[in-house]
């Protein structure tokens, strides 16, 4: 299994990134908070799972060990597959996640493009003893501030169309939260935007 790379980041796209690795370009599909922190040109380590399937082999990268974990133990609960673990990791951060397991917050886990409310329960249900109680933020993306990045618009823009939603619903929401004053400036978390984007889609 490979748990991590290191090396130097080739390319960022909306849904992943290439990092060169020996002189061999590792494709690793990653939410939009962990490409925030990559920028092509400079090293980066990424904490890795490889999902093996009869016809592919898909690398998915963490910016933490923490990430990558509940990524992997989000997949053991009935109907979670890699693609919907990594739509909740990009609504939420580990921590979050295990608070809205340990309290029960279906509102919460709901707002996660493709879980409706019997999704939630049953999600609730089976992973309340695994994921354990929430702690502190461990080094991942809550509260860090990610690194100044002129296409952020776009980066949310994918990331809201890669979780489902149309891109017009998707520019709307970007525009509503420029207006309430959310975003400031071009200094962006593209992470907390994009949460912030998911929660104003989810009350409509």
């Amino acid at each position: 299994m490979i748990a991590h790379l290191r090396g130097t980041v080739a390319g960022v796209a909306p849904d992943g990134a290439v990092i060169e690795v020996g002189g061999v370009g590792m494709r690793v599909q990653c939410t939009p908070g962990t490409l925030a922190t990559l920028k092509p040109g400079e090293p980066a380590q990424v904490a890795t799972s490889l999902v093996v399937r009869e016809d592919s082999l898909t690398l998915y990268g963490f910016a933490s060990d923490d990430e990558r974990n509940v990524f992997e133990l989000l997949q053991t609960a009935s109907g979670v597959g890699p693609r919907l673990a990594l739509a909740m990791l990009a609504v939420h951060a580990p921590d979050a996640l295990r608070r809205a397991v340990s309290t029960e917050d279906l509102n919460a886990l709901t707002m996660v493009p493709g879980i409706g409310k019997k999704g939630a329960q049953r999600i609730v249900l089976e992973m309340k003893d695994r994921l354990g109680p929430p702690g502190d933020d461990g080094p991942g993306l809550p509260g860090r501030a990610a690194p100044r990045a002129p296409s952020w618009r776009d980066q949310v823009q994918s990331g809201l169309v890669n979780l489902g939603w149309p891109a017009r619903d998707a520019d709307q929401a970007i525009a509503a939260l420029e207006d309430e004053g959310v975003i400031d400036g071009d200094a962006v978390d593209v992470a907390t935007v994009l949460r912030a984007a998911l929660r104003k889609l989810g009350k409509r």
